[in-house]
């Protein structure tokens, strides 16, 4: 694999490789999705159709309200204390956080309780954040350490699919890291490099893995996980993660760009390309544990849509619509709901200081 799109990114990839040698696929994606100068998440403007991909808030608005409708379940069951922490990390075009505001706004009394705070690190996401919710008060924070305490409502979608990745594959001399290096031609190209995985790790995977396999690991996802528990089991509350991957850890290569709602290679489009990797769901839940938070499912997209009233609200939306508007609410539904859609690719994980499992982790 090689690059061949110059992009201002490239030369100084190839000029740090250069300097200090092959680095990890995670240094790349770190580089590729997040350098100050170049990087694609500040540079961007990468969802909806004029963008890379497309995300479920922007397939249709009843996705965001199905989730505003189960944390305001979450605030009435759990009888959250005011200040409630309204949070969304890695918030887009901030439409996610507007469909829920909507749904929350019929309880006025649980959004007057209610500080809104996003994490977001891209300047020029933030700026259309804000004038997509310019009707609200809210807060920008790097990250997660500096919002305030109290119960907390936490929501990331599609957040942890973008987080680099390790990547080892197993030889005759074990788990060894793969790399982006240059080849003869001066061009990038993925390798073998000297990193291996610790005993540890490869104990924790408990894998049947055989020669050439892959294994991802994301210390960064980990990371995060465990401070979204630490906060859910300090604060009370509950987080809700929604993305694609797989429930249990397993070997393949998922690592991925897209560029203009195509796939294309993750050596090319350099800073102007999406990367991701498949989220693996166990590794979180694992994480959240060590904190002492409980964590539910994952469950499909689909079932948790379904179970909230998707159907029952896209008739809602439908009434009294014209036939056109009716058919692209119905394929919608499809395209958030269908098993060979994004219904069971894209998963649900809860996270809670409570046992008790949540709606409709519990049917």
């Amino acid at each position: 694999m090689t690059g061949t799109v110059t992009t201002p990114l490239l030369a100084k990839i190839k000029q740090h490789i250069a300097d200090h040698g092959p680095m990890t696929i995670a240094q790349y994606m770190n580089l590729c999705l997040s350098d100050p100068k170049h990087g694609y998440y500040m540079t961007q403007q990468p969802f909806g159709t004029k963008g890379d991909f497309t995300t479920a808030p922007e397939i249709s608005q009843l996705f965001g309200e199905l989730i505003g409708a189960w944390l305001l379940h979450q605030w009435i069951s759990q009888d959250l204390k005011d200040p409630i922490q309204l949070v969304e990390i890695g918030p887009g075009r901030g439409t996610l956080m507007k469909d829920i505001l909507r749904v929350i706004s019929l309880r006025p009394q649980m959004l007057a309780q209610t500080q809104i705070h996003l994490v977001e690190t891209s300047p020029s996401l933030r700026k259309v954040q804000k004038k997509q919710l310019k009707a609200y008060e809210i807060k920008w924070h790097d990250n997660l350490q500096n919002i305030p305490k109290g119960p907390t409502l936490l929501v990331a979608n599609e957040l942890f699919d973008a987080l680099p990745i390790h990547q080892y594959q197993l030889t005759d001399t074990g788990w060894r890291e793969r790399c982006v290096g240059l080849n003869d031609d001066q061009e990038l190209a993925i390798g073998i490099g000297s990193g291996t995985l610790s005993p540890v790790d490869v104990a924790k995977a408990n894998l049947q893995a055989k020669l050439g396999d892959t294994l991802e690991v994301s210390p960064a996802s980990n990371a995060i996980a465990s401070s979204i528990a630490q906060r859910i089991k300090e604060n009370g509350g509950a987080a809700l993660v929604i993305d694609y991957g797989y429930s249990k850890t397993a070997t393949g290569d998922s690592f991925q760009a897209m560029k203009s709602h195509e796939y294309v290679s993750v050596l090319e489009h350099c800073g102007e390309a999406d990367l991701t990797a498949h989220v693996n769901f166990q590794a979180l839940a694992n994480a959240a544990k060590a904190e002492g938070a409980h964590a539910h499912g994952p469950i499909g997209q689909g079932d948790f849509l379904l179970a909230l009233g998707l159907l029952e609200r896209a008739g809602q939306l439908g009434a009294g619509k014209s036939t056109l508007d009716q058919d692209q609410i119905r394929k919608d539904v499809e395209r958030l709901a269908a098993p060979d859609k994004m219904g069971t690719l894209f998963k649900v994980l809860c996270l809670t200081a409570s046992a008790i499992q949540p709606i409709p982790f519990n049917s």
